[in-house]
């Protein structure tokens, strides 16, 4: 498809259309058909600038969606799996850590690489994604902590989180090398990433014991852990975005129709006006989408004593939830499905749902959740994980198209925006604890969370294409550009493996800058690769 801007531009729109290589599959949008047959030629630059301004607001659909919706219901899912939050009482909090918390920091990025991965077109996108957000994270992020404030590392989770990494990054590397993936080496993967969660599990108990279940304060082998209160202060993640915080301890008697009102409204005027111009600018942009998704999907807060039971929001949620999970499935192939070619499916959801949400109403009060609430989090996690998709689909075709309208390669459009705009909320979350004084915690977080990102992106995203006709997924490496990256990862990881122990895991400004000038550097060496001035000699 990439040879549609070497012919003349009158004849782009029927190039694009009768080349199979340039159908976009999934997604809602033709991005490539709008860029190069709706608009014409001469406003091609005005296409490109509003696919970029769209691509920015994915980003932020996923990140508010991740952030307000899909990791409070997991919390609240692995609440009611009894898996306590509790870092002293109890050792389901790492199992808490590595699995729940993971999935919903990782969510993006996961899903980003299943869909990449579904077409082996966009399969680069996945890999520079996947490799592209290891080495951000693990210089520009973590050199960046080192700067904020020097600290001590834990020197156990970090080796064994460096090593896990490092196994996981050759494994990849090796699947890169032979051009393929089997089923054995896709469960590998995520058979890794489960020894990974049970080698932080036992690690956790044989410390403790060792320890004698004492409530010493953390010494300098395992991070530091803000208490709950400090939790929800720093991660800005808490329903006083919608002016919890200004309600008084006991409200009055409200309306059903007054409750509906203020469950879906995502501003509080006065939390706006002591806020300064930069979040108001930014919660503009999020107030339509924070406005869908509160239609769409139920929260569920174990914190609150009511569970954040909102009655007829929650009872419109049986039919908006089901509903937006039928039309998002499939970029809405299945929604529009005839039964038995009368009757569609998004009709019958629609009925069933209706009828559903009624007899909840019937049969509850506005003030007490029903024994039955705790569905709604499985409700609420399955519609975000569905507008995730969704949200990831448009982001991997308005990708590719980008990389068509410029001749880039699905690799560096992965190293560069992918990994840029899925690793800018882990960045931003990991400086402010950094500040906050718990830079420990953040650097682990560096390392320990992306180990998910690989072994559960590139081991899902493989099996889930393959069919017991075809249980292998062809990953051939495209350019020069894939080994660089791989090699750029590997080094960079080695590099901390053997500085970080060399310093008695005393990490100052030094160590930032010194990881930081290696990132600037490594992007210098893809660019250049990708505009060939580096180039394999052929002779």
């Amino acid at each position: 498809c990439w040879e549609v801007r070497k012919h003349n531009s009158s004849e782009w729109c029927r190039f694009v259309q009768s080349n199979p290589d340039c159908r976009l599959d999934g997604g809602f949008l033709n991005y490539l058909e709008g860029v190069f047959c709706v608009f014409p030629p001469r406003l091609l630059p005005l296409a490109v600038t509003l696919y970029a301004l769209w691509l920015l607001y994915l980003f932020i659909i996923l990140g508010v969606t991740a952030e307000k919706f899909f990791c409070p219901n997991l919390s609240a899912i692995s609440t009611n799996l009894k898996l306590s939050h509790n870092v002293a009482a109890s050792l389901t909090s790492p199992l808490h850590g590595v699995t729940f918390l993971a999935f919903g920091n990782g969510a993006p990025d996961v899903f980003s690489a299943v869909v990449a991965f579904s077409d082996p077109r966009t399969a680069g996108l996945a890999i520079g994604a996947v490799f592209g957000a290891g080495v951000f994270v693990t210089t520009v992020v973590a050199g960046g902590i080192a700067l904020v404030k020097p600290f001590t590392a834990a020197s156990r989770p970090f080796l064994r989180d460096v090593i896990f990494y490092m196994v996981a990054v050759f494994l990849t590397f090796m699947v890169l090398y032979f051009g393929r993936i089997t089923l054995g080496e896709a469960l590998g993967y995520l058979g890794l990433y489960i020894f990974y969660v049970f080698t932080v599990v036992l690690c956790t108990w044989i410390h403790r014991r060792q320890r004698g279940e004492g409530l010493a304060p953390p010494g300098p082998w395992e991070p530091e852990m803000p208490t709950d209160a400090e939790e929800r202060e720093s991660s800005g993640v808490s329903s006083g975005d919608y002016g919890e915080e200004y309600r008084p301890l006991l409200p009055p008697h409200e309306t059903s129709l007054r409750i509906l009102a203020t469950a879906l409204s995502p501003l509080d005027h006065r939390r706006w006006r002591r806020k300064p111009w930069y979040w108001r600018l930014f919660k503009v942009f999020k107030v339509p989408v924070e406005l869908v998704l509160l239609l769409t999907v139920p929260v569920v807060d174990p914190d609150k004593d009511d569970l954040n039971w909102k009655r007829p929001l929650n009872c419109l949620h049986v039919l908006t939830s089901p509903l937006l999970c039928v039309l998002t499935l499939k970029s809405g192939a299945y929604g529009l499905y005839q039964i038995q070619g009368v009757f569609p499916v998004w009709g019958l959801v629609t009925l069933v749902g209706s009828v559903l949400g009624i007899i909840i109403f019937i049969t509850t009060s506005n003030e007490e959740p029903p024994k039955y609430h705790c569905v709604f989090a499985f409700l609420g996690f399955l519609a975000s994980a569905m507008w995730i998709n969704a949200a990831a689909t448009e982001l991997v075709n308005i990708l590719r198209t980008l990389g068509v309208i410029f001749q880039l390669s699905n690799t560096v459009l992965g190293l560069t925006l992918l990994a840029w705009g899925n690793s800018i909320g882990d960045t931003f979350s990991d400086l402010t604890m950094a500040r906050q004084g718990y830079p420990r915690m953040a650097f682990s977080a560096c390392f320990g969370g992306i180990i998910f990102n690989i072994l559960v992106g590139v081991g899902l995203g493989c099996l889930l294409q393959m069919t017991s006709s075809q249980p292998v997924v062809k990953l051939e490496p495209d350019s020069l550009l894939v080994w660089i990256l791989a090699g750029a990862l590997g080094l960079s990881l080695v590099f901390s493996f053997v500085a970080v122990p060399a310093q008695c895991f005393q990490l100052g400004k030094a160590y930032g800058v010194c990881l930081i000038l290696y990132y600037l550097a490594f992007l210098c060496v893809a660019l250049l690769t990708e505009f060939r001035v580096i180039r394999l000699s052929t002779s």
